[in-house]
């Protein structure tokens, strides 16, 4: 009887520890999957706005370059290059949402015309895969063929992108045509600095929601910092809430105004948007320019013997 309720505490005991590790890794995961673009593809239908804007400049705040480099034509059904390059500083570090400085994170979205698609594994020859590493490109909905999304993953290891690209054959889709495309990119190193809810996350600014004097700063033991405001206006005292991350630019007794910053601006990210073309090219036209070539050349040739015969009768009836 004993045995059988130990047996059955220490069963009891490793369900609760596997619950509570199932909770911590619940709380503890968001951080990192429900960065970008998890927050775009639940917040929005489509990641281009009518007016050419990328959504994920909603929340990453501070504009950085973008480049993406695609070949000048392709020919249909086949796979190619499309690389997306997020410069920065590898050196810099972060604020993570734990308070902590870490390395920044890079993410990207890619926006094909209708046709294009992620290329197939066994599409995709062995030097674009090696490029691409282990990177895992997915769908910005399952709708959404044409759209690509991929990140957050370490920026020093992938601040350059190679998305493998399918074109499509209009001979068999006959909703593609052999046109001039626009791609759009858009790529973000860091974090944002404001959820899509609108509340601010720890990687921005924040700033004082009244006028007064700074009558108290308390430092948590966590992080973080509440500082207390007494109002000039109605002589009541107000608390802001600093989460860890920021650092304070303000002191106690000093007077502030309303949205004056309390705190530094600890983002050393930011987002930026591109575009660029790419023709999807007929067989049969690039055929045909080689044929033109070919016949010029086949023209030029002739023109000489004919010419130095031009020449000879020219002399011998010059002689006669």
């Amino acid at each position: 009887m004993q045995n059988r309720n130990i047996s059955h505490w220490i069963e009891k005991w490793v369900i609760r520890a596997i619950s509570i590790l199932i909770i911590m890794k619940i709380i503890t995961w968001p951080s990192v999957s429900e960065a970008y673009p998890i927050f775009a593809q639940q917040g929005y239908e489509n990641p281009r706005e009518a007016t050419g804007r990328i959504v994920c400049a909603n929340c990453h705040l501070a504009k950085k370059p973008v480049d993406i480099e695609v070949p000048q034509s392709v020919l249909p059904d086949t796979v190619f290059e499309a690389i997306v390059k997020i410069p920065y500083d590898t050196q810099i570090k972060q604020v993570l949402a734990n308070g902590k400085k870490g390395a920044l994170n890079v993410g990207a979205v890619l926006i094909l015309p209708e046709g294009f698609e992620l290329a197939p594994s066994d599409r995709i020859p062995p030097e674009i895969k090696e490029k691409i590493g282990n990177l895992y490109f997915q769908p910005y909905r399952s709708d959404k063929k044409n759209i690509l999304v991929i990140g957050p993953v370490p920026g020093k290891k992938y601040s350059e992108i190679v998305f493998p690209i399918l074109s499509p054959d209009p001979t068999a889709n006959k909703e593609t045509h052999f046109l001039k495309y626009p791609i759009y990119v858009g790529a973000n190193r860091g974090r944002g600095q404001i959820y899509p809810d609108g509340s601010k996350s720890n990687n921005t600014v924040y700033n004082a929601s009244t006028t007064g004097k700074v009558s108290k700063i308390l430092r948590k033991e966590k992080g973080g910092y509440e500082i207390t405001i007494d109002n000039t206006a109605d002589s009541r005292q107000v608390i802001d809430i600093v989460p860890p991350g920021p650092e304070l630019i303000i002191s106690e007794g000093e007077l502030i105004k309303v949205d004056q910053p309390s705190t530094n601006n600890p983002n050393v990210g930011g987002f930026g948007q591109g575009d660029a073309e790419v023709v999807l090219q007929d067989p049969l036209r690039v055929q045909g320019l080689l044929l033109f070539f070919a016949s010029v050349i086949l023209a030029q040739i002739f023109l000489v013997p004919k010419k130095k015969q031009f020449e000879k009768v020219q002399l011998a009836e010059m002689n006669f």
